[in-house]
């Protein structure tokens, strides 16, 4: 046997030990998803949240099969923090974040500054700015408000946007873009 092929099956006798015993199905939505073009056979989500504190590094999907538990971490961390409410975060968003992350080519976490936002979050912000959806996928957990120190707004708005798989949002003025799994579509400067 080749040094290459010892390689090769060695990585894949440890992918397939691992998928044996902490993955579950995907959705059909995940096998069929085009726009993952760049998200790779392992995804994986770097994030930090200046509000809280904490810090995530965490590969949530292998060849084809979503990590329940890595989910389930990621669903904590993209937790309303200001009522530590919790909802299942769509895995579509997490495939955009990294699919966009994957196409920036950098390897800084995302600085996370809302993921999921409990109703009365939604109405506070609300009452404070009028760029607050009443209906926000942010309630839905199907969206993330991202910043990352090394790429530009309009940088990232383009690696999101050119995976075709939902809303856009560009926040200049501070310094953060919004991605969602919602329509595509696009907003802001």
């Amino acid at each position: 046997m080749t040094e290459h092929s010892s390689t090769s099956f060695s990585r894949r006798a440890l992918l397939g030990a691992f998928a044996a015993t902490t993955l579950t199905a995907a959705p059909t939505f995940s096998k069929a998803a085009g726009f993952l073009r760049g998200s790779g056979d392992i995804r994986r989500l770097k994030m930090y949240s200046a509000r809280t504190g904490e810090k995530i590094d965490m590969i949530y999907w292998i060849e084809g099969d979503y990590i329940k538990d890595a989910v389930k971490e990621l669903t904590w961390f993209m937790r309303d923090w200001r009522t530590n409410d919790v909802k299942n975060i769509d895995m579509r968003t997490m495939d955009i974040m990294t699919a966009a992350h994957n196409l920036m080519d950098v390897n800084e976490p995302y600085m996370l500054l809302s993921g999921y936002r409990s109703p009365k979050t939604n109405a506070m912000l609300r009452a404070r700015s009028k760029g607050v959806a009443k209906n926000s996928l942010h309630l839905k957990g199907q969206a993330a408000d991202l910043r990352l120190a090394s790429r530009s707004v309009s940088q990232m708005a383009r690696a999101a946007s050119s995976c075709r798989a939902g809303g856009v949002g560009r926040y200049s003025g501070s310094n953060f873009v919004h991605m969602d799994c919602g329509p595509v579509r696009s907003w802001g400067r």
